[in-house]
């Protein structure tokens, strides 16, 4: 990877988004998911809080500290040159907490984050029994993140979990009201049907992000769809998790089935592997320094 300022993924963003069409990010988790993330031509990652925590042995409950998901998201967003947005759960506290958070996540090399309006700690958007607090406080935490950031071309998403607790039309005020506060896009979790899945972009006064979760709240829907919505961002934060948990499933289930390793465990020869993590920059550097002083000598 290519060295970077440190603002220019966000920059990045800024200009993906101002583009015509839908920003896709799918999640990732790991230096791994986040470099085949970019590998298959995606121009944005997302850092998906359950893949951490699940990464970590925890459910998405909420378990994981500042600290934990500022290193997570450090590590992908190093690993790649494609900007990175994460998730921030509640900003861990209140507007002290939010601002320490978004000042961390910055200087992770982060493009952007989402901060939502759950009580902590929280659960995955698409479980039952979520609460949340009140509006007067998610929009005190909304804006305590616009004020925290050094860089102003990091993204601040307020994502609200208002719908499954309190009903859609203040799910809608409140996205509302934190753009008012600054916000640069709005998170409507886990709209309940189709209907509900359309009217977000119509009702809300400000770009919207998409959470597309299989199997979750929100009714299935595809990229192409979610675009003809007037959706501007969609992340997709079950994907890898889930194909890699597939995966490691089938090649454990075969080397205990016929005490081999499958197939599909020695499909890209290992050279090759560490060559999609940078062995060839790596490997370039272990004569590079050692050259160096004959050059300067014979130029002298």
């Amino acid at each position: 990877m290519s060295p970077a300022t440190p603002s220019s993924p966000r920059r990045q963003l800024r200009a993906l988004l101002a583009a015509p069409g839908l920003v896709a990010a799918p999640g990732g988790y790991d230096g791994i998911t986040a470099r085949t993330i970019e590998q298959a031509g995606f121009a944005c990652a997302y850092m998906t809080g359950a893949g951490v925590s699940a990464s970590r042995g925890f459910p998405d409950f909420g378990l994981l500290t500042l600290t934990e998901m500022a290193q997570a998201a450090a590590v992908m967003a190093q690993s790649v040159g494609i900007p990175v947005i994460a998730d921030a759960d509640t900003g861990y506290g209140n507007e002290l907490n939010v601002t320490r958070t978004i000042r961390e996540y910055e200087r992770a090399g982060l493009a952007g984050c989402h901060i939502e309006d759950q009580v902590a700690p929280k659960r995955c958007g698409h479980l039952d029994g979520k609460e949340v607090v009140s509006r007067e406080d998610f929009i005190a935490k909304i804006r305590a993140a616009v004020a925290a950031r050094v860089d102003p071309d990091f993204l601040i998403i307020a994502r609200t979990d208002a719908r499954a607790v309190i009903g859609f039309d203040e799910a809608i005020a409140r996205a509302n009201a934190a753009l008012a506060a600054g916000a640069d896009m709005a998170f409507v979790e886990a709209a309940q049907d189709m209907q509900e899945l359309a009217l977000i972009p119509q009702r809300v006064h400000g770009p919207c992000l998409l959470n597309i979760v299989r199997g979750g709240k929100t009714p299935d829907v595809g990229l192409d769809a979610a675009q003809a919505m007037g959706y501007r961002l969609a992340i997709l934060p079950s994907l890898l998790i889930g194909a890699v948990v597939g995966a490691c499933d089938e090649a454990l289930h075969g080397l205990r089935e016929t005490r081999k390793p499958p197939v599909s465990a020695q499909s890209v020869p290992v050279a090759e592997r560490f060559r999609r993590w940078g062995a060839d920059e790596w490997n370039a550097m272990r004569t590079r320094f050692r050259d160096a002083p004959q050059a300067e000598a014979k130029t002298s």
